[in-house]
């Protein structure tokens, strides 16, 4: 009987062991796979924490380049700005230009009539004047309308020119001058050395110093001159050539016709 005791209590021990050893086996094969499912979890954690990292550089990047591309436009809007002014300041001068191109067309319309005048009023007067190089003067006439016919020449150089060929007249009007040229008295043409005072006189003189000629502005003709002022319109002569010194001279004065 006790033996039987025995062996049912060593039968409930081993059953026990077994019993607490299937539970260690059970435990252990929870642990396991809570350690398998911790380790797909952190693996998991850094697959997501890889992806967060990614689209936070991403987005860092999107970031950069949306800044750059702010800065650019802000760039662009004050270059755009700056064009955009010199465009209006280009077109304020250009309308301004036009303006002027427009008066000018208005005066050129008032100038160009006045310089045939001027030109018609200069040919009356070489033609009324006593005739100091009157060829050379009647072709400036000539050629100053020859200029007025020129599309090639600007209004500005044709009044130009036109003003100068006065002032030519002027200089006529003043100082001894000597020149050598042709005297055509009585059908014969001569060689002779013209002599002006100013518009005051007119005088030639043969080359040889034997005849001399006064032009009488009333008549429009030429007059043998006077022996007696022979020497001093030689000396007069070389006064206006500067081969004398200069000195007081009596010659015979006629006054030159005023132009109407």
């Amino acid at each position: 009987m006790t033996k039987v005791i025995n062996k049912s209590k060593i039968a409930a021990a081993l059953v026990g062991a077994l019993a607490i050893a299937g539970s260690a086996t059970a435990a252990a094969q929870s642990i396991s796979t809570l350690q398998n499912e911790e380790a797909k979890t952190h693996e998991a954690d850094v697959r997501s924490q890889e992806k967060i990292n990614s689209l936070f550089e991403q987005s860092q990047e999107l970031l950069y380049e949306y800044r750059g591309i702010v800065d650019e436009y802000e760039q662009l809007k004050v270059y755009n700005d700056h064009v955009q002014r010199l465009v209006d300041d280009q077109n304020a001068q250009l309308a301004s230009l036009q303006r002027q191109i427009d008066s000018v067309e208005d005066t050129k319309q008032g100038v160009v009539p006045l310089m045939y005048k001027m030109i018609d009023a200069l040919e009356q007067f070489v033609k009324l004047d006593i005739p100091i190089h009157r060829d050379r003067r009647m072709d400036r006439v000539q050629r100053l309308r020859d200029v007025m016919e020129n599309s090639n020449v600007t209004t500005s150089e044709q009044f130009r020119q036109i003003t100068e060929a006065y002032q030519a007249e002027m200089d006529y009007g003043s100082g001894l001058i000597a020149y050598e040229g042709k005297l055509t008295f009585e059908g014969e043409e001569i060689s002779v050395d013209f002599f002006h005072l100013g518009r005051a006189a007119l005088m030639a003189q043969s080359l040889d110093l034997k005849n001399g000629w006064i032009y009488n502005s009333d008549t429009n003709e030429w007059e043998v001159l006077d022996d007696a002022y022979l020497g001093a319109l030689t000396k007069a002569i070389r006064m206006a050539r500067k081969q004398t010194a200069p000195d007081l001279l009596k010659l015979p004065i006629y006054a030159a016709e005023r132009a109407e």
